[in-house]
């Protein structure tokens, strides 16, 4: 206890017992998806951002995709050269976390 009374605070990082990160320092993310993918670049915008999350150990990533959104997980999408892929995206994300329509 410190002078004030008060616990320590438990490790950011602390790790289970098999390399899992314990679940009081797990940090859950939703993202929902409810733009078409090529009209704007929300939804890459927000893959990428889940894409990152879901690297991280301490970090649960969950994707939803409604409305407009279900587009993106149309397979064989044709993409102009060095132009962004949402369906290889939500592929890479689902090895990471979860992705549901």
């Amino acid at each position: 206890m410190d002078r004030l009374g008060l616990l320590p605070h438990p490790p950011q990082h602390s790790t289970g017992p098999v390399g899992e990160p314990c679940l009081r320092n797990l940090k859950s993310y939703l993202f929902v998806v409810n733009d078409s993918p090529y009209g704007n670049e929300r939804p890459y915008n927000a893959l990428r951002l889940a894409m990152q999350l879901a690297k991280r150990p301490e970090s649960q990533v969950r994707v939803f995709l409604i409305g407009d959104g279900v587009n993106c997980a149309i397979a064989g999408q044709k993409t102009p050269d060095g132009y962004y892929n949402v369906e290889r995206m939500l592929k890479s994300l689902a090895r990471n976390g979860e992705v549901a329509t």
